[in-house]
């Protein structure tokens, strides 16, 4: 019996809308544009602190137009769509600024949405209140691995979902915006399992959390939550758990490295585990998956060549364009992405107060 899995983003029938970028840092130069050109789509025009550095990314990847600020490029016309990657602090300015502007329809926006729950809302109503469609950039949902587990899932094969789990031992690009937030890892690298767990199995009642600084990171950037542990609990007994070791051993001061990330999958019906591809970045790494189950004798092992980074970017500006097209909300829009928000700030609770704290919770 043949298994064919869905793991690619549905593609928009009209690439030609224009995409104008805010911010030309790694994620934007080296993973969105990229992505972004491989699957046709159309970015004309791009801003930045630095319009040197506008131009550079530009030229980089045959930009037409570069501008000094922001609220220029979005009183360009052929700007439709506003793709935004600035650090989270400054989000929300830039949404504010977006919205004036009758020629933009809709803006992808940057995990996390917000500093917090309550800042992720506020720019929910901004763009609700302007009629403009908000998706977010959750992309580790669309790496193939991820996403052909959730057509496990969605065919049934694995059955009721039992436990799934992530075993992250890997060391973060962490950048030098981090340093003023207060906060590490939750915030920045646990959101993409936290949105992972719920795009598998659905949104938990409850969170336990539990976190540690980071040895290697403390002395540059003040935080509480460098190793981050949870339990996420769901109504029907359904379990899931992480634990994202950011430190993984001295494994940069001498020492050798054992740097991985793998996940699993259990259901009444069968099983599936997996390795995400992104800690050896930049050489390519497609991320994998093998499952059994009662229907299909031995183990299954589908195999691509596509890898989270950078060929996961196009996915989210995929999804915002077809529901652009398609006139309803995104797979990813940011009323699903506060469901999300609040988990995460869920484990800075929990993990203060040293209890299991329900997602209703920060609702209220």
């Amino acid at each position: 019996m043949h298994i064919e899995l869905e793991y690619l983003p549905v593609f928009p029938e009209n690439k030609s809308v224009g995409i104008g970028c805010v911010g030309a840092g790694f994620i934007m130069a080296d993973c969105q544009l990229v992505a972004y050109r491989n699957a046709g789509f159309n970015p004309v025009a791009i801003t930045s602190r630095t319009l040197a550095n506008s131009q550079k990314v530009a030229q980089r990847h045959n930009i037409s137009k570069f501008y000094a600020s922001y609220r220029q490029m979005f009183a360009d016309p052929e700007v439709q769509v506003v793709d935004i990657a600035v650090p989270p602090d400054g989000q929300i300015a830039v949404i504010k600024e977006a919205v004036k502007h009758k020629n933009i329809r809709a803006i992808l926006a940057q995990k996390p949405l917000g500093m917090n729950y309550s800042e992720a809302l506020e720019i929910v109503r901004i763009c609700e209140g302007a009629g403009v469609v908000l998706g977010v950039n959750q992309n580790m949902r669309y790496d193939q691995s991820v996403r052909a587990c959730k057509d496990l899932l969605n065919k049934g094969l694995l059955g009721k979902p039992i436990f799934g789990s992530i075993d992250m031992r890997a060391i973060p690009h962490w950048t030098g915006w981090q340093a003023g937030m207060g906060w590490l890892t939750l915030r920045v690298m646990s959101i993409h399992h936290l949105d992972t767990f719920r795009y598998w199995f659905g949104d938990p009642k409850s969170v336990y959390c539990s976190v540690a600084q980071d040895p290697r990171t403390v002395s540059k950037f003040a935080h509480d939550d460098g190793i981050a542990l949870y339990i996420l609990e769901y109504e029907n007994g359904m379990r899931a758990s992480s634990w994202d070791d950011v430190w993984t051993g001295p494994a940069r001061e001498g020492a050798e490295e054992d740097i991985y990330i793998n996940y699993r999958v259990e259901g009444l019906d069968g099983m599936a585990k997996g390795s995400i591809g992104w800690p050896n970045y930049p050489t390519h790494s497609p991320s994998t998956l093998d499952f059994t189950c009662k229907e299909i004798s031995g183990w299954q092992r589908p195999r691509w060549q596509e890898a989270w980074f950078p060929d996961a970017f196009a996915g989210p500006m995929a999804q915002l364009l077809v529901a652009l097209e398609q006139n309803k909300e995104p797979e990813i829009g940011g009323r699903d992405n506060l469901k999300t928000m609040a988990l995460v700030d869920a484990c800075y609770v929990s993990a203060r107060e040293h209890r299991a704290v329900e997602i209703a919770e920060i609702y209220s």
